[in-house]
């Protein structure tokens, strides 16, 4: 069994921590002990109900913080990780979740679609990677974990944007990894497959047949969750396996391997 080994003193900066996998990220990491600085787009009622929530999984050593930023803006990079380390003192891990995604026929993207998605899903984790640095630095290392997708490694229909920025999320991993890799700062990213999140499972009522369709590739025959999703955050991010530096965990109930 793998040990937690951070400690309450430090602390991890995640984005789209407003609801599901985000959500589930910031709880999973403050049960393990860490001090958690929530980032969102969405409503400070949000925010306020998951920093509730990651007290209470370690009402011991949690401490919680938030901030609301657009990551679509490029000065929010720079923003969030000073807001962190000035709520919070440091800033030691960072899971990039924000992400946003526009299903369409190919053929149908638009210009401004394109920047859309772009700019949150893959400029947005680019430039708060490096922001992070020299607060990392400063304390001897830290980890970054990027949120992909299985999309980024399968095609899917209507998700050619989508999927690419998070192909590209996999590809950035494994450079900043290699370049990171002298300095003690490990960089991974999680894939998640089939998730049981609330947009998934909208989706689910508005297409009958995509739960059936999805469920008849997946091996495990249902959707994962994102409490599971982020344990596999929470074990890159304050455990000892401190040997796992490039690499793309996918959580997705077996779909890629067949």
């Amino acid at each position: 069994m793998t040990n937690r080994v951070v400690q309450a003193s430090k602390v991890a900066i995640v984005t789209g921590a407003s609801r599901g996998i985000g959500a589930a990220c910031a709880i999973a990491l403050a049960r393990g002990g860490l001090r958690v600085y929530l980032v969102a787009e969405g409503t400070e009622e949000e925010l306020r109900a998951v920093s509730a929530d990651c007290v209470a999984a370690h009402p011991q050593a949690a401490e919680c913080a938030y901030g609301l930023f657009d990551l679509s803006k490029p000065e929010a990079a720079i923003a969030v990780a000073e807001a962190a380390a000035s709520a919070l003192g440091r800033v030691d891990v960072l899971v990039n979740n924000a992400g946003i995604r526009i299903r369409k026929p190919f053929g149908t993207f638009s210009s401004a679609e394109f920047d859309e998605v772009f700019a949150v899903n893959l400029r947005a984790a680019l430039l708060l990677s490096q922001a992070v640095l020299p607060f990392m630095r400063a304390e001897g290392g830290g980890r970054i974990i990027h949120m992909a997708s299985q999309l980024g490694l399968v095609a899917d229909p209507g998700a050619a944007l989508y999927g690419m920025t998070k192909a590209a999320l996999i590809h950035l991993t494994r450079v900043m990894a290699l370049e990171l890799a002298m300095e003690n700062i490990q960089v991974n990213a999680v894939s998640p497959g089939p998730i049981g999140t609330d947009y998934y499972l909208e989706r689910v009522r508005q297409e009958p047949d995509l739960l059936a369709r999805r469920l008849a590739a997946v091996p495990m025959k249902r959707l994962g969750t994102p409490e599971e999703v982020a344990e596999a955050v929470a074990f890159l991010a304050t455990t000892n396996a401190s040997y796992i530096q490039g690499h793309n965990l996918v959580v997705d109930g077996g779909f890629i391997i067949h």
